[in-house]
């Protein structure tokens, strides 16, 4: 399944993803905020342990179901939408941290593909910020974002690293790179 008009917008924590992100939605584009943040705060409101803290194997099975839910969700909508990760990414952090890739992650990989070019937001240590749900150090989230960006390279994606800007200049930079209007109606879908 491919979907070119699936744009991700990845990197380490704390690059301003998500900030992005609502500035886009609040244009009126479609947006799919981030998994990992909402099964952390699922996990932290049930007591549960699937945590990237905790049982980090059953964070990423988790993280991978959401994922194909989300894209299987909007594939056959032919309007942009911007993700706040892809499924590449739990990829990049099961290599991050170390966990066994399986088979079927490895397979969603392959088979769920979104446009092939890759907005990656650099780390950026001016704005960086820990909480409740970001633990990582600045040096992990560098980390992080190197092998994200490596995992989307090695499966057929080209990266393209979004500029040190203010939100909107970086939502709009991101906009004019794809030659999409300033302003989308579509958000009904």
């Amino acid at each position: 399944m491919e979907n070119l008009n699936f744009y991700i917008l990845t990197g380490g924590p704390g690059s301003g993803k998500s900030t992005v992100l609502n500035l886009l939605f609040s244009m009126g584009y479609p947006v799919v905020p981030e998994v990992g943040r909402k099964i952390i705060q699922e996990q932290v409101s049930i007591k549960g342990n699937a945590l990237p803290w905790g049982d980090t194997c059953r964070y990423a099975e988790l993280m991978l179901l959401q994922s194909v839910l989300d894209f299987g969700k909007f594939a056959s909508l032919n309007i942009p939408r911007f993700f706040d990760r892809g499924i590449p990414d739990t990829l990049g952090y099961c290599r991050f941290a170390r966990i066994p890739v399986r088979k079927k992650l490895e397979s969603a990989v392959r088979n769920y593909r979104y446009n092939p070019v890759v907005f990656v937001f650099p780390p950026w240590e001016t704005i960086y910020t820990r909480d409740s749900e970001r633990k990582q150090s600045f040096q992990e989230a560098r980390d992080t974002c190197r092998t994200i960006r490596e995992v989307y390279e090695e499966n057929g994606y080209r990266t393209v690293a979004v500029p040190f800007l203010p939100p909107e200049e970086r939502a709009m930079w991101i906009l004019n790179y794809l030659n999409l209007p300033s302003v989308c109606a579509s958000r009904l879908y």
